[in-house]
């Protein structure tokens, strides 16, 4: 599999831009904010979680194009 991958969950809740198979980024809506979270995938349930993402986990997280990703990724919140 190439790198990065990019998803979303269904309900366009959060945005991941998948870097490699223990790194991600996710950028999560909460309201009107975005916010950026970075994940290690130290531990089994990061790992789990990361292939679940790839995976697509039955309909859960679809694949997006870059773009998406970036759109999102510009509207994060500084405060």
């Amino acid at each position: 599999m190439d790198f990065p991958q990019y998803r979303k969950r269904f309900d366009e809740k959060s945005f991941y831009k998948i870097l490699n198979e223990r790194q991600m980024e996710e950028v999560q809506i909460i309201g009107d904010k975005a916010f950026k979270h970075v994940l290690n995938a130290d531990k089994y349930f990061e790992i789990v979680l990361l292939q679940d993402i790839l995976s697509g986990n039955n309909g859960i997280y679809l694949p997006i194009e870059e773009n998406e990703y970036a759109i999102k990724e510009k509207s994060i919140s500084t405060k």
